[in-house]
Parts: C-alpha cells; structure tokens; sequence
C-alpha cells in the first residue's frame, strides 16, 4: 500500500490515495501504521476516496483504530494533496466527510498550495457552564460540537497545566459516552488564544482544527474574545473565524507534505 505522510501544524496523519489504492480492514491498518516505534508513526489514518456527492470523500480513523467524523487539519491535507498531486484542477473543492460536505478553499501559486480555508459550517452549541470532574478537580467546560464532540475548559497558564493526566479522565467521563475530545485554552488578548489538546482516541496532539474552531467558538460565546482570533497551538497558529452573517466558522492554515512510503498490508 503506498502512502503519503502529511501534517497541518503538526496533526500529522498517514493519507492513502484511495483511487489508486484499496485499503481493507482500515481499523487494524490505521492502528499499526501509527504506532511510532514499530510502524509508520502518525496520529491516525486518513483514506482519500472518490465520492458521488462531492468532489471527493475523506475517511479518517484515530491512532486507536476509531473512526472520527472530521478532522480540519486533515482536510486541509486533503486539499493539498488532491490540487499539488493533480487530482482536481479546482482551487475550490467539496469533500464529503462524516460530518457532511466541507467546502475547501486553496490558496495556490505556480500549482503549489500555500494554505487552505476551511468552512467547517455551523457550529453547534450543546452546552454552556457544564461540570465535569476529573480526578481531584472539577472542571466548568462549554460543550461543542463541530463535526465532532469537544468539552472546551479554560485555564490559567495552559503551558503548564497536566493535559495528559486530566484529558485521559474527561475522554472517557460518564457525560460523554462516545468520549470527547478535550481542549485546555488560555485567553491571551481578545484575538489570541493559547489553546491545548486531548484528542479523542490519539491523546495529546500537536494540533487539532475542529478543537480550535470549537474553543474559539466557546470563547465567543464566553464573552471572552471576538469572533476572529489567532489559535496558537503546540504546532503553530490557525486563523479561525465565526461569522456573524453564515453563522459558519471558518479555519485556515498550512499543510505540508513529510515523505512518501509503502506499506506492507
């Protein structure tokens, strides 16, 4: 099976051409290709597959075999690898994902794509002031969803703080049963959010786009920050927007091709 690795400010998946490639089985292949001492290494699994509603259709599955409904830095992968690798001549791509249709912007020149917008659509709002306990420290989160499930917590000095140790208890606490991606953030300025994060299924990441659109959101709704602000993540910065005019949020930064390999399936 050849692959291509990929990684969005360091969320960095292992994408398949699945118009070329079969992948059977992609819940035990994304489990082994992920591990990052016997296999590939990689925070998940992502097929790239043709689609009769969209431009094209992207499956991801977490390093634990699980299978997400979306991921934003994995589809700005995806549009990097579709435009850069010839797929679509379209700077304008629909992808089909388990949360629906995303709309993928590509910012290109000399046929290289610079960075990708995505419109992630309509956040959804499920809670506001919620609690949640988690070992020796109860926790008030905002609940989001954005394609997929977040518990947003705010806390002081986020650089410091045991992500690890508390993310492990939320994933799996009795208010979430299909566990939850958790994002620990900082409010730094009204357009500047230092923002952490447990990935559901993967554990800490270096980057998570529907976490920060989340937190960003959650941020707003707080009252804490404008509508438009910078996240700065463990591997580098988004641009997130909620727009007050689509109620859509918006993310958009880089993607980066890492190498190209074969895997024995």
């Amino acid at each position: 099976m050849k692959f291509t690795k990929m990684q969005g400010i360091g969320n960095d998946y292992i994408y398949v051409n699945c118009f070329e490639e079969k992948v059977e089985h992609p819940e035990d292949v994304a489990r082994r290709i992920s591990d990052r001492h016997f296999g590939v290494g990689s925070d998940g699994l992502v097929l790239i597959c043709p689609d009769p509603e969209a431009d094209f259709r992207m499956r991801m599955f977490n390093a634990d075999g699980s299978e997400s409904e979306m991921c934003g830095n994995a589809a700005r992968c995806v549009g990097k690898y579709v435009f850069d690798r010839g797929l679509t001549k379209k700077t304008e791509v629909s992808l089909m994902t388990g949360a629906g249709i995303k709309i993928l912007k590509i910012n290109a020149e000399k046929r290289k794509t610079l960075s990708v917008r995505v419109d992630m659509g309509e956040p959804e709002i499920q809670g506001l002031g919620e609690k949640v306990t988690a070992k020796d420290r109860e926790f008030v989160f905002t609940r989001v969803s954005t394609g997929n499930p977040h518990a947003v917590i705010f806390v002081d000095e986020v650089d410091s703080f045991d992500v690890e140790d508390y993310g492990r208890v939320i994933e799996r606490a009795p208010l979430f049963p299909n566990r939850t991606n958790t994002e620990f953030a900082e409010v730094l300025a009204g357009d500047r959010i230092r923002m952490r994060v447990w990935e559901r299924g993967a554990g800490e990441t270096m980057a998570c786009g529907t976490g920060a659109c989340a937190t960003l959101v959650a941020a707003a709704a707080n009252g804490l920050t404008d509508r438009r602000a910078f996240l700065n993540l463990n591997g580098g910065t988004l641009r997130i927007e909620w727009d007050e005019k689509t109620n859509h949020v918006f993310q958009e930064g880089p993607a980066e091709f890492v190498f190209d390999g074969e895997w024995p399936v």
